[in-house]
C-alpha cells in the first residue's frame, strides 16, 4: 500500500486490522458468490433509483449507475481502503512524524479501530482516493450477510436496500463536484492546526482517530480527545460532524423513499434495522464503551438528525429548495441550521 509518512505506520495498521477482524459469517462457495453477484447488481440498479427519488444526477452528465466504482469486499479489505483514506485525509500532519516507534504505537490503536469497525459497516462511500474521477463504493459482504440474517429480512430486498444508501452518497458528491475537496480541505485546515500544536503531537495517535472518524461521519462525542481541542479546532470539528450529519440523514431518507414498488419489504427492514439500532445505544458494558469510543452513539444521532433536517427543508421548500444546499458550500448547513432548519431555509431561500 502506498501510503505517505505521518503519524501512522499504515502499512502495519493495515496487517493489524485484518489480523484482529472477526471472521465473516459461515456460508459455502456457491451462496457468497451469490452474494457478491447481487450486490454488484444492486449496486447499479440502486443508483438510478437514488437519482429519480433524490432529483440529483451529475454535474458532468454520468449516468447514475457510472457515479461510482463498485468494490464488493471482505473486512480485511475495507480496512485496507479505509488506511488508504485515512492517510490521504491526514497529509498535513506528514511534517510532525513522531519517531517510528510512536508510529508503530498509533498504527496499533488505528488497527485495532479499523478492525472493530470492519464487522459493523454495511457499505461505505469514499470520495477522496479516487483516480478516474469516480469515488469507490464498497459493500462489505459479510456485514451484510450477517445482518440480513440477523434481522430475518429479504436477502434482496437488504441488498438492494444497504446499496441505495451509498448510492445516494456518491450522487451527492457527483452533483456537488466542489464537496470532496472542501471536505478535504477542513480536514487539512484543522490537521495543520494540530500538527503546529506541540502539546498535541505527542497523541497523535488519538486526535487521528477523533478527526478522521469526523471526516468519515462517526464523530466524537465530545468527551476525551475533544477536550483537548481549541475553540477554533472544534467549530472546525463540528463544521465537518454538521456536513456528516447532511449526507448520512440524506441518504438514509432515500434508502426509505424507495417505496415498497422497488423494495416490498422496505418498512419491515427500516423496522427491524431501527429496532436493532435502539437495542444497540442501550447496551451496557464493555459494547457500551466501545461505542463511545468508536463515535457510534453519535453516529446514529448524526442519521436521526441529518434525516429530520431533510424532511423539515423538504417540507418547507421542496425538492428543488432542499438540493439547493448542493450548490456551494456556503449552502451547507451550519451545525446549529441541522438542529433549526428553518433558519437554513432564511438564510438560503430568503
Amino acid at each position: 500500500m502506498d501510503t505517505p509518512e505521518g503519524p501512522v505506520d499504515w502499512e502495519l495498521a493495515t496487517r493489524i486490522a485484518a489480523r484482529l477482524a472477526a471472521p465473516g459469517p459461515v456460508a459455502d462457495r456457491a451462496e457468497l458468490t451469490a452474494l457478491v453477484d447481487e450486490l454488484r447488481d444492486a449496486a447499479g440498479r440502486a443508483a438510478v433509483h437514488a437519482s429519480a427519488i433524490t432529483g440529483l444526477s451529475a454535474a458532468d452528465g454520468t449516468p447514475p449507475e457510472q457515479v461510482s466504482t463498485v468494490l464488493v469486499v471482505d473486512r480485511p479489505h475495507w480496512a485496507q481502503a479505509n488506511a488508504q483514506v485515512f492517510a490521504a485525509m491526514t497529509g498535513p500532519l506528514a511534517g510532525a512524524a513522531p519517531s517510528a516507534t510512536a508510529r508503530a504505537g498509533a498504527a496499533v490503536q488505528v488497527g485495532g479501530v479499523l478492525a472493530l469497525l470492519s464487522g459493523k459497516v454495511l457499505g461505505q462511500f469514499d470520495p477522496f482516493t479516487s483516480r478516474d474521477g469516480h469515488g469507490r463504493l464498497l459493500l462489505v459482504a459479510p456485514n451484510v450477510l450477517h445482518h440480513e440474517r440477523r434481522l430475518k429480512v429479504d436477502p434482496s430486498d437488504f441488498r438492494l436496500w444497504v446499496a441505495l444508501h451509498e448510492q445516494t452518497h456518491a450522487l451527492q458528491f457527483a452533483a456537488a463536484p466542489w464537496l470532496a475537496d472542501h471536505l478535504r480541505s477542513r480536514a487539512g485546515e484543522l490537521m495543520t492546526d494540530l500538527a503546529a500544536d506541540k502539546a498535541l503531537v505527542p497523541r497523535a495517535g488519538e486526535l487521528l482517530q477523533a478527526v478522521t472518524r469526523a471526516v468519515m461521519g462517526g464523530a466524537d462525542d465530545g468527551v476525551g480527545v475533544l477536550d483537548l481541542l481549541s475553540a477554533r479546532q472544534r467549530e472546525v470539528f463540528e463544521e465537518v460532524g454538521a456536513v456528516m450529519a447532511l449526507l448520512e440523514g440524506h441518504a438514509d431518507v432515500a434508502m426509505d423513499e424507495v417505496g415498497p414498488r422497488v423494495v416490498p419489504s422496505v418498512r419491515k427492514i427500516r423496522k427491524a434495522f431501527e429496532a436493532r439500532r435502539d437495542e444497540a445505544a442501550r447496551s451496557r458494558g464493555m459494547d457500551r464503551v466501545l461505542r463511545r469510543l468508536l463515535g457510534l452513539d453519535t453516529k446514529l444521532a448524526q442519521y436521526r438528525d441529518g434525516a429530520a433536517f431533510v424532511r423539515a427543508v423538504r417540507k418547507d421548500v421542496g425538492l428543488d429548495g432542499l438540493n439547493a444546499v448542493w450548490a456551494s458550500a456556503g449552502h451547507l448547513p451550519l451545525p446549529q441550521e441541522i438542529a433549526d432548519p428553518r433558519a437554513w431555509v432564511r438564510r438560503v431561500h430568503g
